[in-house]
This record gives structure tokens, C-alpha cells and sequence, in this order.
């Protein structure tokens, strides 16, 4: 460490510090309030497969690092269980996979707006009836909107039990990869949420 140290210190120690605060964007609100955001794209694949995806933009949400909402909903929605939506879906043959979230990128989740998605691996038969696919797709959004956050805390302190083992026992990393990632955690979260800010949850809110 007293090396490495060392080491920062000459090369980092020359360069100027502005005094000039981080930039925020957060005044830019609604970047996709446009005609073109609304609307239902069609792309040709390079490669044979059939592919749904909705997108939704919402207000920042980096600042509830601590609770991760979108990572809460993004589980419900992505389960694969009986009730769920992927096995309605895969009962009629109209679908095979099913990924719904926020990739926590900078693109996905910044200071202007955050980013979900859910997306839809479809069948033949399930490209045939992409409407229907969308269709249920919001009216499980709809009920999860409707019954609103699980009041007992079980599914919440189950994804954070499983965020929490995967955390403890995750394989080690390349060593500049990691510093990268702890620099970028640096920007976004409290010094004592540098090594878990954005891994761990930390607080159930409801409301948030």
C-alpha cells in the first residue's frame, strides 16, 4: 500500500484542481418528450431472431442508489415463476426469454433521467401477435402499479439477501478493471458506499 500510495502521488499529485464543482445536467428534464420517443420502431435483424423491446424514461433515479426502486421492479418483472409474465407468455408459445431493467450505465442512469426497458425474446408465433405480447406486458406493469410495493418487506429482503451472497462471494476481478469501477462509484456515492453502493440494498422505502 505505502508503494501504491507512492505511486499515485507522483502522478496524480501535478494535475490542477479547478475548484469547480461536478456538472449536473439535472436541469435538462424530459429528454424524450418528443414525437419520436413515442412511437413503435420496426428493425430488420442481422441475425434471425425476433426481439420486443418497450422502453420507458423516467426521472433520475440515481440518487436512490440505497433502495434501487428500478432493481426492485426489474425483478418482479423479470421473474420466470408461475403468475409471472414469461410463463404466461411462454404457455401460449409466444415467447422464450424475458430481460427487464436498468443497466446502471451512465447512458441508462445519469443526472437528466433513467432509463427501463423490458425486452422479449418472441417465437415465430409470438412475432405474429406483438401486439398481444405488448399488451400483457403493460397490464402486468399496470397491476404492479396497482397493488403497489410488497408491504411485508418478503421480496425485497429476498433480492437483498441474494445481492448481499453474491456480493460476499463474488470471484475476484481484474485489479484495474476494479479501480475503474470504484473511481465511477466515487462520482455517485457516499464515501462509505464506495466498495457497495452499487451492489448492496440498503434501505426499503415504499414510497420511492
Amino acid at each position: 500500500l505505502d508503494t501504491l500510495e507512492k505511486w499515485v502521488k507522483e502522478i496524480f499529485s501535478e494535475i490542477p484542481n479547478n475548484g469547480l464543482p461536478k456538472p449536473s445536467f439535472g436541469h435538462l428534464t424530459q429528454p424524450f418528450d418528443t414525437p419520436e420517443f413515442h412511437k413503435l420502431y420496426r428493425v430488420v435483424p442481422i441475425r434471425k431472431v425476433h426481439s420486443l423491446s418497450i422502453t420507458w424514461a423516467l426521472p433520475p433515479q440515481e440518487q436512490y442508489y440505497r433502495v434501487k426502486p428500478l432493481h426492485y421492479i426489474s425483478w418482479l418483472v423479470g421473474h420466470e415463476g408461475k403468475g409471472s409474465v414469461l410463463s404466461f407468455l411462454r404457455k401460449k408459445f409466444w415467447a422464450l426469454a424475458l430481460y427487464g431493467g436498468n443497466g446502471e450505465t451512465g447512458f441508462e442512469q445519469n443526472s437528466t433521467y433513467s432509463i427501463f426497458s423490458i425486452s422479449v425474446t418472441l417465437t415465430d408465433e409470438g412475432y405474429k401477435h406483438f401486439y398481444e405480447v405488448a399488451h400483457v406486458v403493460f397490464q402486468y406493469v399496470k397491476m404492479l402499479q396497482k397493488r403497489g410495493p410488497d408491504k411485508r418487506q418478503v421480496i425485497w429482503e429476498e433480492i437483498q439477501k441474494i445481492e448481499a451472497n453474491e456480493f460476499h462471494y463474488q470471484e475476484q476481478t481484474d485489479p484495474v478493471d476494479y479501480v475503474e469501477s470504484l473511481c465511477e462509484n466515487m462520482q455517485l456515492f457516499r464515501k462509505e458506499d464506495f466498495l457497495t453502493g452499487d451492489q448492496l440494498l440498503f434501505e426499503y422505502k415504499p414510497e420511492v
